[in-house]
């Protein structure tokens, strides 16, 4: 369903995708299916939105992001696309942003251009994201530091020792700022 006080350019949304009221879908955007995209929200050209997406009330997501399958980001996200931003800058080079499947991003974050955010990763609302975040890890504060890792379902992981276990049962372990599993 497409609200009718939106501006929908693009015909590459697909099947079952709400896009409510004084939102914004330029012409080149693609976006999946089953995504609800919440009013106030903008999307530029350059931009591929997977499958089952929630974007929350006033989202900017410029030219060179991509957000895979299963994301959620919250209200009042700030994206990035330029390091150095500047009114008439002919030296333009856009930085490309990837939030992979399954990431969460709390309201109010930044991210800074040019990062991956990995697989089942959870922002904290307000933080500042600006290198990237391994999937799994739960980051806050600013700069966003890594206080913990989190299950596919955001639930944080218990620790043990020195191995993580996720709801399953499975151990996993740290290892140079990633997790790995046993």
């Amino acid at each position: 369903m497409i609200h009718p006080l939106s501006d929908v350019q693009t015909a590459d949304i697909g099947e079952n995708t709400y896009v409510w009221q004084f939102s914004i879908i330029l012409k080149n955007a693609k976006i999946g299916s089953g995504c609800n995209i919440n009013c106030h929200v903008f999307i530029e050209n350059n931009v591929i939105i997977g499958n089952n997406v929630t974007i929350k009330p006033g989202v900017y997501v410029w030219d060179g992001i991509t957000i895979e399958n299963d994301v959620m980001i919250g209200p009042n996200v700030t994206f990035t696309n330029d390091k150095l931003p500047r009114s008439k800058n002919q030296n333009y080079k856009m930085e490309y942003t990837t939030v992979k499947n399954g990431a969460s991003i709390g309201a109010g974050a930044t991210i800074l251009c040019g990062i991956e955010i990995g697989k089942y990763a959870l922002i904290g609302a307000g933080t500042l994201i600006t290198k990237n975040v391994p999937a799994r890890a739960l980051v806050t504060g600013s700069p966003g530091k890594i206080v913990g890792w989190v299950n596919e379902d955001g639930t944080k992981m218990s620790k043990s020792e020195d191995y993580y276990l996720d709801n399953f049962g499975e151990s996993w372990i740290e290892v140079e700022g990633h997790l790995v599993k046993v």
